[in-house]
């Protein structure tokens, strides 16, 4: 237990005089979580899911990695896809490539605790176009990249966007729904949350076609703010108070390369 002293001084300017209080703040060490980020989709073979585990806020590193665990995944046709530990936090399963239309149970056993989760694979909704946005804002140039697609009348969609700008890992950009869209030609702009893409950039967005449940966990994310003293965990689809989520999904990859378009 820390206590932190605030002080805070008030003066007025008219009585030229001032005040001092005293403010003590207990710093509890949080109890810790499970973390699981189970984010498996259709794009290759191998399919991995990351177990760590909360530290406390004076800790020198950010998370801890858990080995050890049992972690499965089932699909609705009774197919078992047992994970292997790889230590680090990492467990892989080779051979596992999901099918659009099953759903798909994810059980992690970390010592006498389990954490579950249920989620649906979704079809993925093509895209027409993809084209590079240019936009100046007080004598600064954006570019952003614009995907262009119909989207299914009459059935919930809800889109995930990862962005990886010249070889470097991919990020979260953005997640979408189609309530207010639905059924109508739409167009989705991307662009890296935390720096600007530049000209001459080498740019892959990752489009996932997720559950309902997975895009609440992204869009609450992606509503933070960042200023906030203590944001909320955003809402997760897995059970016995783990963080994370467990997401199948349908996905593509669009290179594009930022040019001018005379080039």
């Amino acid at each position: 237990m820390k206590l932190l002293r605030f002080y805070i001084f008030l003066s007025v300017a008219f009585l030229m005089a001032s005040c001092e209080d005293l403010i003590e703040v207990d710093l509890n060490s949080a109890n810790p979580k499970i973390v699981i980020e189970a984010d498996l989709n259709d794009l290759g073979n191998q399919q991995v899911i990351r177990l760590s585990r909360t530290v406390d806020f004076s800790s020198p590193i950010s998370s801890e990695a858990i080995s050890g665990a049992k972690v499965a995944v089932m699909d609705s046709k009774g197919q078992l896809f047992n994970f292997v530990d790889k230590g680090d936090g990492i467990y892989l399963k080779d051979g596992f490539k999901p099918v659009v239309g099953l759903s798909y149970d994810l059980t992690v056993k970390v010592g006498d605790e389990i954490y579950q989760s249920s989620t649906n694979m979704n079809p993925f909704v093509p895209v027409d176009s993809i084209a590079v946005k240019e936009e100046t804002v007080f004598n600064k140039t954006y570019y952003s990249v614009v995907l262009k697609f119909n989207d299914p009348k009459d059935v919930p969609n809800y889109y995930k966007y990862d962005i990886a700008i010249n070889g470097k890992e991919f990020k979260f950009a953005s997640a979408y729904s189609d309530k207010f869209n639905d059924g109508l030609y739409v167009s989705h702009q991307i662009t890296d949350r935390d720096n600007s893409i530049e000209l001459g950039d080498s740019v892959v967005v990752r489009r996932q076609c997720i559950a309902k449940e997975v895009y609440t966990y992204w869009n609450q994310i992606q509503m933070m703010n960042p200023g906030s003293a203590a944001p909320a965990n955003p809402t997760s689809n897995l059970s016995n108070g783990a963080l994370g989520y467990f997401s199948v999904s349908s996905a593509k990859e669009y290179g594009i390369r930022i040019v001018k378009e005379n080039d």
